[in-house]
């Protein structure tokens, strides 16, 4: 799967100020990560505010970013889920045909033991027309696969090919790589984390931030990639405030403030979520101008 290596981003859905989808915003938010240097996109996961969106919505947001894309960058689709059958149903209807792989979350709320969560896998493998990337996110799901799992469902099937990694353990993240089978993928699931994971043996990132700020961000990890560490950690370190003001008032929430600042759509979130603060805004938007003046 040398097509999920580098860069990937969890691209955001943007809204009208009537909460419809914003189309041409959308558009433009996959222009401005193919122009600048992303790797892959990943369509309907967490940070798309995939929760909230109707089936028709779904469908109206993966045309969108399939025809504005036109082939050019590998695609990742979100299919996951807390219901086990349910997830195995979507599989045997979604037309998965314009995509490389699966992003598929650990089962959230329902706590499931770690055998639950192996057959919740084991399932979605024998389903799946397509390779699957693990996801695991504790802070969001309320419970953590452990790298054990997550070994034994890399070991145990040959379509379950990655994991996006969200835990902010770099020790697990290490356990993982250190026993990990040669051709499975450790992709770092937090952007603070990236650079360091990608150091330690990982492939890359499915990143937030990657899509607001793509080139700077892809840059940082490419040196990595290439080993060219203190290079690397110089983009990281121009980089982190961003990475921490994005995520002060959750996410999508701060990228779709860095989006705002870049005029390429607006702010508006979905309820339950709601928009960042005035303030917030003011930081984001200060730091995205400075990091323009230090890039030009």
């Amino acid at each position: 799967m040398d097509n999920l290596h580098g860069t990937g981003v969890a691209l955001i859905t943007p809204f009208n100020e009537d909460f419809s989808v914003d189309v041409a915003g959308l558009q433009r938010v996959v222009e401005h990560s193919i122009k600048n240097g992303v790797d892959y996109l990943v369509v309907l996961g967490t940070t798309a505010e995939t929760a909230t969106l109707t089936s028709e919505e779904k469908q109206l947001v993966i045309q969108t970013v399939i025809k504005t894309n036109a082939g050019r960058l590998p695609l990742v689709l979100g299919v996951g889920g807390n219901n086990t059958m349910q997830v195995v149903a979507d599989l045997k209807t979604i037309d998965l045909s314009e995509f490389v792989a699966i992003l598929s979350v650990s089962p959230y709320y329902n706590k499931p033991t770690q055998e639950g969560v192996y057959q919740h896998f084991k399932a979605i493998s024998v389903a799946s027309p397509k390779p699957i990337i693990l996801y695991n996110v504790p802070g969001r799901t309320g419970s953590n696969m452990l790298p054990s799992t997550t070994l034994r469902l890399a070991h145990d099937f040959d379509n379950i090919v990655a994991i996006k990694e969200a835990c902010g353990d770099m020790k697990q993240i290490g356990e993982i790589i250190k026993d990990k089978p040669s051709d499975f993928l450790v992709i770092s699931g937090d952007d603070i984390t990236a650079l360091p994971t990608v150091l330690a043996g990982g492939a890359g990132v499915i990143s937030v931030i990657g899509q607001g700020l793509p080139a700077e961000f892809s840059k940082m990890i490419n040196l990595g990639l290439k080993n060219e560490v203190g290079e690397a950690y110089e983009m990281q370190h121009c980089l982190e405030e961003g990475m921490n003001l994005i995520f002060e008032e959750g996410n999508p929430a701060g990228i779709k403030c860095i989006f705002e600042t870049l005029e390429i759509s607006k702010a508006y979130v979905r309820l339950p979520l709601v928009e960042a603060s005035d303030s917030l805004k003011s930081k984001i938007s200060s730091f995205v101008n400075s990091l323009s003046k230090v890039s030009a």
